[in-house]
C-alpha cells in the first residue's frame, strides 16, 4: 500500500459524512398518489424482460407492490467509511476510490479466476482482488471511480484489499450507496435472482412508494407507534438503523396478519349468518352414561374440550371446531361424547377417516362401545360388497338415530346425509377441502350439522390461527394417567444386529413390535427400505423364527383388515409395514417399534409413528435406523429423540420445509405470507387476531370511514381465502 501526501478528503464527490447522514427517506411529493401504479407489473420495468419477470416470479414478485413487499432478511452492519491511509488490517471498511491499473489471472485453484487492481484516493493506493468477477475488466479500462467494501488482508505478497461488494459510481448517482455504505440489505433470493439485483431493483422503485395509501386507522398506527406504510416501506429496505428497520417490519407484518384475520372472521360471520344448524338439547342420559361406564376417568382436558363442544351444539351457529391432541390423549372418547349429542337429540352423527384400516378399526371400537348403550353403528366404504353397501344406504337415508363410520365413501352419490346432526372429520388434514365441504353440506332447506375437525398433527397455535381462522381451536394438553414415555433411540449401522436382539428379547417377553418402511416396493430411483423385501430378509435371517406379518397400502382391505385383527389378538409377534400404520392403530401390546430409513420421514410424520407404541401399560422403545443421513438429518433425528413434545417437533419441521401457502395447494415453499412468518411472529399474530375481533364487533362490514381502506385492503390481499375455503 502506497501513501501520498495530503489531507483526507473526497475530490470524487460527496464527503463520507454525506453517506451517514443522508435520509433514507426521499421527499415527500406533492403530486397526488395513485395506488394502481402499485400494480405494474415488473417487466414494465427497465431491464426486466420476459425472462427475468419468469424468474422474478419464482420469488412471488410479479407487481411492484410485491418487490416494496419483499423485505430483507437481515442487514448487513455498516462499515467504516475510510481512506485508503487510513485502513486497518482486518476491519470491516468501504472506500470510495479510482481503478488505476489491473489485471487478470486464473488461480491454481481450477475454474477460479482472479482480478488484480490497484485503487486508490488522494491518500494512497493498495492492491484490490475480485474473485471470479473477470467480465469487469471491460469496465475497468475505462479507469472508472468505484465504491467498495471489504478489508484489508495481509498476504505473503504483502497487503491486499479482498472486496465483498462493489459499485460504479455513475455520472447520475443512480444507485451510489446502494451496494456498499451504511446498511445493506440481503434478500432471500436464488440462483437466478441475486441479492445484488434484487437491492438493485429495490433502489430502482423506492420513488414508486409515494404512491402507497396507508389502510390502518390512524388510532392503530398511533396507539402502536408505528411509521406511515410508505415509511415503513421504505425504512424497512433502506434503514438508518437496525432499530428503524425492525420497526418498520414489524408494523408490516402487523398489517399482514390483520388483513388475514379481517378476512377469515367476516367471512365467518357471514357464513354463519347464511348457514344455520339445528341447536341440539343439554346432554342428557345416554351422553351420561356413556361417561360414567368409561374404565377410567376422562382428563380434565377431555372435559373442558366436551364442555366446549356442549356449548358449541346448543347454539344455531354450526359448530366449527378444530381438536388438536398428541398421539394418545383421547380425542377418540370426545369424538364418541358428540355423536352421542347427536342421537340421543334424535339425529345422526358421522365418522370420516381417511383409510379403511382406520375405519374397519373405528367401526370395531365404536360399535362394541356403543352397542352396550344400544346405538346402532354402521360402516361404509369403498370395498365393501354391493348388499352390504344397499344394507348400509338403506339404514343411513331411514334417519333413525345411529352412528356411521366411513370413508370417503359416505360422500359419494346416493348417500342421503339429511339427518346427520354431527360430523366428526378425523386426521382432516388428509382430506382435500371439496371432500371436507361435501360432507358437511346438507341438502337445499336442511340445517347444517355441527362439524368437529380431529388432528392427531400437532398445529402450533399460530399456525392454527392462520390456516383454521375460521375455526374454534380446542386443544387436549395432556395424556391419560398411568401412560409411560417412549424410549427413543438413533442406532447406527454397525449396532443393527443388537437393535435386533432387542426385538427378540421383547417378543419373549410377551410384547410385540412394529418394523416401519418408507416403501412398499423396492424402487430404483429411492434408496430406502422397502416393507416387502425388509419383511423377506428377517424372516430369514435376524426374526427367523418368530411370527410376522405384512401390511402395506397396495393390499386389498379385507386382507389388512385380517391381519390388523390378528395382530391385535396376539397371532403375530411382528408387523412389518409401511405408513399405513400412522394413525388409529391401538395395539396396547405393542411396545416396540424400528423405523428403516427414518431420514425419509418428516418429525411429525415420525411423532405419528412412534405414538402406536406405549398405548398400555408398558413403557415403549422406539428405535430409528440413521444410514444414509447427512448432518441436518441427523439433527433432526436427535432432535426427535430428545423430546416427546409434538408442538415442539411440528414446529422444527415447519422450519424446515417453509410455511407454504396459506390458501390453497401448496403446503411448503415460499409462503402466501409476504412479510410475516408464523413462527417469529406468534406474538403479533395473536394481537392481529384481537384487534379484528374488536374491530368487527364494533363495526361489521366495515363501513366506518376509519375502517373503509382496511376492509379494501383485507379483502384484496385475502379476499381469495374466502374461495379456498368454499371451493378448493
Amino acid at each position: 500500500m502506497s501513501r501520498r501526501g495530503g489531507g483526507i478528503h473526497f475530490p470524487f464527490g460527496a464527503p463520507a459524512s454525506a453517506f451517514a447522514e443522508a435520509p433514507a427517506l426521499p421527499p415527500s411529493s406533492k403530486r397526488r398518489a395513485r395506488p394502481a401504479r402499485l400494480h405494474r407489473r415488473l417487466d414494465t420495468l427497465p431491464g426486466v424482460g420476459p425472462v427475468r419477470a419468469k424468474r422474478l416470479a419464482g420469488l412471488g414478485l410479479e407487481s411492484i407492490e410485491d418487490l416494496l413487499l419483499y423485505t430483507p432478511s437481515r442487514h448487513e452492519a455498516p462499515a467504516r467509511l475510510a481512506t485508503v491511509a487510513s485502513l486497518r488490517d482486518g476491519e470491516e471498511a468501504t472506500l470510495r476510490v479510482i481503478v488505476q491499473s489491473f489485471s487478470v489471472r486464473s488461480a491454481q485453484r481450477r475454474g477460479l479466476t482472479v482480478l488484480e487492481a490497484l485503487i486508490g484516493d488522494q491518500t494512497a493506493s493498495v492492491p484490490a482482488v475480485w474473485y471470479n468477477q473477470a467480465y469487469l475488466a471491460d469496465v475497468f479500462a475505462g479507469k472508472p471511480e468505484i465504491l467498495v467494501r471489504g478489508a484489508l488482508r495481509r498476504s505473503r505478497g504483502g497487503y491486499s484489499f479482498l472486496v465483498s461488494s462493489h459499485e460504479i459510481i455513475r455520472e447520475d448517482g443512480r444507485e451510489e450507496g446502494l451496494h456498499t455504505v451504511g446498511l445493506i440489505p440481503v434478500y432471500p433470493a436464488t440462483g437466478d435472482v441475486s441479492v445484488r439485483s434484487l437491492r438493485s431493483l429495490l433502489g430502482a422503485v423506492r420513488s414508486e412508494a409515494e404512491h402507497v395509501v396507508d389502510p390502518l386507522p390512524a388510532r392503530l398506527v398511533s396507539e402502536r407507534g408505528y411509521p406511515s406504510r410508505r415509511e415503513a416501506l421504505l425504512s424497512a429496505h433502506f434503514p438508518r438503523s437496525l432499530a428503524e428497520a425492525a420497526k418498520s417490519r414489524e408494523r408490516l407484518a402487523y398489517e399482514e396478519l390483520l388483513f388475514l384475520q379481517v378476512a377469515l372472521l367476516r367471512h365467518r360471520r357471514h357464513e354463519e349468518a347464511e348457514r344455520p344448524a339445528l341447536p341440539l338439547p343439554p346432554a342428557e342420559q345416554l351422553a351420561s352414561t356413556f361417561i360414567e361406564r368409561l374404565p377410567f376417568s376422562p382428563t380434565r382436558a377431555q372435559r373442558r374440550v366436551m364442555a366446549e363442544i356442549d356449548g358449541d351444539l346448543q347454539s344455531s351457529t354450526p359448530m366449527r371446531r378444530l381438536l388438536q391432541g398428541d398421539v394418545g390423549s383421547g380425542k377418540t372418547i370426545v369424538a364418541a361424547y358428540s355423536l352421542l349429542r347427536a342421537v340421543e337429540a334424535g339425529g345422526q352423527g358421522v365418522v370420516m377417516v381417511p383409510t379403511e384400516v382406520l375405519a374397519d378399526q373405528h367401526a370395531d371400537r365404536l360399535g362394541r362401545q356403543l352397542a352396550r348403550l344400544g346405538v346402532e353403528t354402521l360402516l361404509l366404504k369403498g370395498s365393501q360388497s354391493a348388499r352390504d353397501r344397499r344394507d348400509a344406504l338403506k339404514r343411513i337415508s331411514s334417519g333413525d338415530p345411529l352412528v356411521a363410520v366411513g370413508t370417503q365413501a359416505l360422500i359419494q352419490e346416493g348417500v342421503d346425509l339429511s339427518s346427520v346432526r354431527v360430523v366428526v372429520i378425523d386426521e382432516q388434514h388428509r382430506f382435500g377441502v371439496r371432500q371436507r365441504m361435501a360432507l358437511v353440506t346438507p341438502p337445499a332447506g336442511r340445517p347444517w350439522p355441527h362439524t368437529l375437525h380431529m388432528t392427531a398433527t400437532p398445529i402450533p397455535r399460530t399456525l392454527g390461527l392462520t390456516l383454521y381462522g375460521d375455526l374454534d381451536v380446542s386443544v387436549i394438553d395432556e395424556l391419560p394417567p398411568g401412560r409411560k414415555p417412549v424410549d427413543t433411540r438413533v442406532v447406527e449401522l454397525e449396532h443393527r444386529g443388537r437393535m435386533w436382539d432387542f426385538v427378540r428379547e421383547k417378543v419373549d417377553q410377551g410384547r410385540q413390535a412394529y418394523v416401519v418402511c418408507p416403501l412398499v416396493e423396492e424402487s430404483e430411483s429411492l434408496q430406502a427400505a422397502s416393507a416387502i423385501t425388509t419383511f423377506k430378509e428377517l424372516s430369514r435371517a435376524d426374526l427367523r423364527g418368530l411370527r410376522l406379518a405384512l401390511i402395506h397400502g397396495q393390499m386389498k382391505s379385507d386382507r389388512k383388515h385380517e391381519i390388523m385383527r390378528a395382530f391385535e389378538r396376539g397371532e403375530y409377534d411382528v408387523l412389518v409395514t409401511t405408513t399405513v400404520i400412522e394413525v388409529g392403530i391401538d395395539v396396547p401390546n405393542a411396545t416396540v417399534m424400528v423405523i428403516e430409513d427414518a431420514r425419509r420421514f418428516g418429525l411429525s410424520q415420525l411423532h405419528q409413528l412412534r405414538g402406536r407404541i406405549a398405548r398400555g401399560a408398558e413403557a415403549g422403545h422406539c428405535l430409528v435406523g440413521a444410514e444414509g443421513c447427512d448432518e441436518e438429518s441427523r439433527a433432526r433425528l436427535e432432535l426427535f429423540c430428545r423430546t416427546t413434545d409434538g408442538f415442539e417437533l411440528a414446529e422444527a419441521d415447519l422450519r424446515a420445509r417453509g410455511e407454504g401457502q396459506v390458501f390453497g395447494e401448496r403446503q411448503s415453499g415460499w409462503s402466501d405470507l409476504k412479510v410475516a412468518r408464523l413462527l417469529r411472529d406468534q406474538r403479533l399474530l395473536m394481537s392481529a387476531r384481537e384487534e379484528a375481533r374488536t374491530m368487527l364487533a364494533a363495526d361489521p362490514e366495515l363501513q366506518d370511514p376509519r375502517h373503509t381502506l382496511l376492509g379494501e385492503a383485507a379483502e384484496d390481499r385475502f379476499g381469495a381465502a374466502t374461495h379456498w375455503l368454499d371451493h378448493a
